[in-house]
C-alpha cells in the first residue's frame, strides 16, 4: 500500500476515534511544547546575551590585562589566595600593553565600582562608578540621547566631567536636563556632559545606573584606594587578532616581571569568550534540562500510544482478516499500523510545537524573559514525534500482522 495511502487510511480512523485520539495525543502534545518553550526561552536569553550584553558590558572581539581572572565558579580556595598575592597593576604597566596592541585596535584604562553620589532633587544614592578613557564608549557600543562622551584631552587634562545612565538621570534629574549640571560623586563635583542610551538589565544587573568619569579625575582614587587600576580592555580589529595581541602582551609582560620559563602567570589576559564561558555553561545546562524533562513525558506518550494501539488491534481484528484475505500481506498490514502510530505521534508533536511557539511569544510579551524560537528545535521536536510513534506502533504493529486470516474473519 503506498505511504499516501496508509496516511489517508490513519487520518480516517483518528476522526473516527475523536475522543481515543485526543487521549493518545496528550502526552506527546504536553511534552513538545514544553520543549519549544523552554529552548525558546534559552535560545532568547542566549540572543541577548550575545547581540547585548556581549556587545554592551563585555565587548566584540576584546580581551582584559587585569590582575585576575572574571567569572569563575569553581575557583578554589588556593586559587582564590593565589589571586590575592598577585602585584597590583598600575598605569605604566598597562601602557607596556598597549604598546603590544595590534593596530587599529581600541583600549581603555578600566576601574569600575560603586560610590554614593549627591545632587539635583534626587537623595544620595549608591552609582555605579566607572574611571576611564574616552575610547570606552566605543568600545561598549555606548550610545547618547542628549549630550556627548567626553574626549580622550578631558582625559589628560583630568576634566571633572560625567557621563551618566538614565536611571542616574531619573533619580537626581527627573523634571530637568541633566546636561551642564553638577553631581557629587563621594564629595567631588563633576559636570555632567552627556546621558547614554537606555541599555537595561542583565540576570538583574542594571546597565543604567552607571556614572562615567576619565580615570585621571578623583574618582579613580576613590574606586581604586591604591592608585592601581582594575584593568586595560582592548578591543582588536578582528577576532583573529584578539589572541595576536594576547600573545605580544605576555611576552612583554613576563619580561617585565621577570617570569622564568615554566612559571605560571601572575596576571591574567582573557578574551570576552573566556568570560562569556561562564553564561554559556549555563546555556548548555539549560537546554539539557529542557530536553530531559520532556523525553520523560515522551516516554509517557509512547506507552500511552502503544497501548491505545493495541486496544485498536484487538477490536479491528476482523478488519485485518478480510484485507489478508483480500491479498493484504504481513507487511502491508505492518506497515499501516505503524504508519497510523507514526501519523497520531507527528500531529500530536505538531499540535505541542504550535503550543509552544504561542506560549514563548506570551512569556515574552508579558514577562521580563526574552523567548525567541529555534529552528532546530522544531526539526527536532518534529523527530521526537516520528521516534515515539515508531517505538511505540512496532509491537502493536507486528501484533495486527500475526493473525491467520482465517482466525482472524471468526473473530466477532
Amino acid at each position: 500500500m503506498p505511504l499516501r495511502e496508509s496516511i489517508r487510511l490513519a487520518l480516517d480512523t483518528i476522526r473516527a476515534q475523536k475522543l481515543k485520539s485526543v487521549f493518545t495525543l496528550l502526552g506527546v502534545t504536553i511534552s513538545v511544547m514544553f520543549l519549544i518553550t523552554v529552548v525558546s526561552i534559552v535560545e532568547g536569553m542566549s540572543r541577548y546575551v550575545r547581540d547585548d550584553f556581549a556587545n554592551k558590558l563585555v565587548g566584540v572581539n576584546t580581551y582584559y590585562f587585569q590582575r585576575v581572572s572574571g567569572l569563575d565558579p569553581n575557583m578554589s580556595e588556593a586559587s582564590y589566595r593565589e589571586f590575592l598575592r598577585r602585584p597590583r597593576i598600575y598605569a605604566p604597566e598597562a601602557e607596556l600593553v598597549r604598546g603590544t596592541i595590534p593596530p587599529g585596535s581600541h583600549s581603555a584604562i578600566v576601574s569600575e565600582n560603586d560610590v554614593m553620589a549627591i545632587g539635583g532633587s534626587g537623595r544620595p544614592w549608591r552609582v555605579d562608578a566607572v574611571a576611564t578613557e574616552a575610547e570606552y564608549f566605543q568600545i561598549k557600543t555606548f550610545g547618547m540621547t542628549s549630550g556627548r562622551a567626553f574626549t580622550q584631552q578631558e582625559v589628560r587634562t583630568g576634566s571633572r566631567v560625567l557621563v551618566i545612565g538614565v536611571e542616574v538621570v531619573e533619580h537626581f534629574f527627573p523634571d530637568v536636563d541633566p546636561v551642564g549640571r553638577e553631581l557629587r560623586l563621594q564629595g567631588t563635583r563633576y559636570q555632567v556632559i552627556g546621558v547614554m542610551e537606555k541599555q537595561g538589565s542583565m540576570f538583574g544587573f542594571s546597565m543604567d545606573r552607571l556614572a562615567i568619569a576619565p580615570w585621571t579625575t578623583p574618582l579613580h582614587r576613590v574606586i581604586r584606594p591604591a592608585g592601581d587600576i582594575g584593568s586595560l580592555l582592548v578591543q582588536a580589529p578582528s577576532p583573529g587578532q584578539v589572541e595576536e595581541g594576547i600573545d605580544a602582551a605576555r611576552e612583554v609582560l613576563r619580561g617585565v616581571r621577570h617570569l622564568p620559563p615554566g612559571k605560571p602567570d601572575n596576571f591574567a589576559l582573557e578574551t570576552s569568550d573566556a568570560i562569556m564561558q561562564f553564561f554559556w555553561e549555563i546555556e548548555m545546562t539549560m537546554i539539557a534540562l529542557g530536553t530531559a524533562l520532556p523525553a520523560i513525558g515522551l516516554f509517557v506518550g509512547a506507552l500511552v500510544i502503544m497501548n491505545i494501539m493495541l486496544v485498536a488491534v484487538a477490536e479491528r481484528t476482523r478488519e485485518i482478516g478480510i484485507r489478508k484475505a483480500l491479498g493484504a500481506t504481513r507487511g502491508n498490514i505492518l506497515s499501516q499500523f505503524l504508519v497510523e502510530a507514526t501519523t497520531l505521534s507527528v500531529i500530536g508533536a505538531a499540535i505541542g510545537i504550535g503550543l509552544g511557539l504561542a506560549t514563548a511569544k506570551a512569556i515574552a510579551a508579558f514577562t521580563p524573559l526574552p523567548a525567541a524560537v529555534a529552528v532546530w528545535s522544531i526539526v527536532v521536536a518534529l523527530a521526537m514525534g516520528a521516534g515515539v510513534g515508531i517505538a511505540a506502533g512496532v509491537y502493536p504493529a507486528s501484533r495486527a500482522a500475526r493473525p491467520d486470516p482465517i482466525e482472524a474473519l471468526r473473530q466477532e
